[in-house]
């Protein structure tokens, strides 16, 4: 079981900031049994930001978020999630990256993703999550460089990049490429000019 704690309410305001159709997405396994993305807490987060002026359309609940499969099964649990213009993803860092995947608005995290918690079953992938406990994966739309830089570049990719790909295996894309990318199809690429600080790895 991944271990999640709720960010505060006030981090995930900035990212709410101007948009007219919110689409939440919770976890029904991990996250459920965290209190941190089951049902009860995708109400509640969807009350305090229609009490916030934050207007929310809508909302899912798959089995798991790290497990969905494509955008279409998504909307088959609540089809308004095609007018979304960002989801928010009440699960572990996986889930957010995974469901960022199949989707071309933003998408950030409602929670630090702490730990597997020792136990069997789901699990992130690494290449996906670290379970740093200080998410910011909403900065990168759901792309955590953190995880997919063998690097783990925070502020742009490293001079040993080229043509997209990774410098550490050129089978590989360079995660700030993709990133760039999935900005850019959004117009959000300004955002990448802001400096990230260091993580806190005490966390």
């Amino acid at each position: 079981m991944i271990i999640t704690k709720a960010k505060p309410f006030e981090e995930i305001l900035p990212f709410v900031e101007g948009r007219k159709n919110i689409f939440i997405v919770g976890c029904n396994v991990c996250a459920a049994k965290m209190r941190t993305g089951g049902e009860p807490e995708v109400l509640e987060l969807a009350d305090r930001l229609e009490k916030a002026g934050h207007p929310i359309i809508g909302w899912a609940l798959p089995t798991a978020a790290c497990s969905v499969r494509s955008f279409d099964h998504l909307a088959d649990k609540n089809e308004k999630i095609k007018d979304a213009d960002c989801i928010l993803v009440m699960g572990c860092g996986s889930g957010t990256s995974v469901v960022s995947s199949v989707t071309d608005v933003p998408v950030t995290g409602t929670n630090e993703t702490m730990s597997l918690g020792g136990c069997l079953g789901l699990h992130p992938s690494e290449q996906l999550c670290i379970m740093c406990g200080e998410c910011n994966i909403g900065d990168f739309s759901g792309i955590c460089p953190n995880a997919r830089c063998p690097k783990s570049q925070m502020n742009g990719p490293c001079g040993g990049s080229k043509n997209g790909k990774c410098e550490v295996s050129r089978e590989n894309d360079c995660v700030w490429y993709l990133i760039e990318r999935k900005m850019d199809s959004i117009n959000l690429t300004p955002v990448l000019s802001d400096i990230q600080m260091p993580k806190n790895h005490r966390v």
